[in-house]
């Protein structure tokens, strides 16, 4: 038996647009968001046996992890291996910190270094998991790239272009209520027309004048032409705003922040649960020695 551990950071979206293609690995979406140092770590061990089979355990709980499942089998191939996945998320799944791309990149990285294959098809496997199974569009390309980001060209690089912006600030996270399914949002038509119709004209802004202030601007503007953000999101926005920059996080009932970083948490415990972190550029990495 061969086993291997590695660590992916979150990734939050301020901002987006939907662009699909034939090609997965061109496919995702534009955008600009944070990559963060909260994530997901996880373990998988491989054995050989006489058919493939994938198990995988969240939190130490049977989960159903399409995507991560999807990666795994991407990477196997032919193989007939028998693959166990253990993941520990750091942040709540389903409110747009990223944690279904992190948990499926963290456990397609140490599988991959398991079975002695590249990196970078860790990367791809996660990223076509991700868009085939609805679970996001542009979180893997944005972790690839690390810190704060600016999803200038769809895909995963190098088909995808992804531009960083400097500064890894801490962040406020809070979450506000359950967490929205990806694939309702992505998978209702009129929501995608309102998405496109206000993501696409923001990336191109952010682009020509990139920073980290005019991201939050525009995430705002996004949150509530596209009416994406709630009621609620939106007051805890504007609680937060007067002690920094706050805005939705895309795709979940949370928002996240920067600024006064204390003040930021006492105000928004209000709301909800709240968790600190900062911007990650490390990257996602594997863990301790291969076994």
């Amino acid at each position: 038996m061969k086993s291997a551990k590695a660590f992916s950071p979150g990734h939050i979206t301020g901002f987006f647009e939907i662009c699909p293609a034939s090609d997965p690995l061109s496919a995702g979406s534009r955008g600009a968001g944070l990559c963060i140092s909260l994530g997901a770590t996880s373990e998988v061990r491989v054995q050989d046996s006489e058919r493939q089979s994938v198990d995988v355990r969240l939190d130490g709980k049977p989960g159903p992890a399409e995507v991560t499942v999807e990666a795994v089998r991407i990477l196997l191939g032919q193989e007939r291996k028998k693959v166990s996945v253990s993941t520990e998320f750091d942040l709540p799944v389903g409110q747009g910190f990223g944690m279904s791309a992190a948990g499926a990149l963290s456990a397609a990285l140490a599988l991959a270094s398991a079975l002695g294959i590249d990196g970078q098809h860790a990367f791809e496997a996660a990223h076509i998991a991700e868009v085939e199974q609805g679970g996001g569009l542009g979180d893997i390309s944005a972790i690839l790239r690390g810190g704060i980001t600016i999803r200038e060209r769809p895909g995963l690089p190098p088909i995808g272009k992804v531009l960083r912006i400097e500064g890894q600030p801490e962040v406020v996270l809070c979450v506000l209520g359950g967490g929205i399914p990806t694939k309702s949002v992505l998978g209702d038509a009129a929501k995608r027309k309102a998405i496109n119709a206000s993501g696409s004209k923001r990336v191109d802004m952010l682009l020509a004048n990139p920073s980290l202030e005019r991201l939050f601007s525009l995430s705002s503007e996004f949150a509530i032409e596209s009416g994406l953000a709630s009621r609620k999101v939106l007051e805890a926005m504007n609680a937060a705003s007067k002690l920094g920059m706050a805005t939705m996080s895309m795709l979940g009932n949370s928002v996240f922040a920067v600024g006064d970083t204390k003040g930021l948490e006492r105000v928004l415990s209000d709301f909800g649960r709240v968790f600190r972190t900062r911007v990650n550029t490390e990257g996602a990495r594997l863990i301790g020695p291969r076994a």
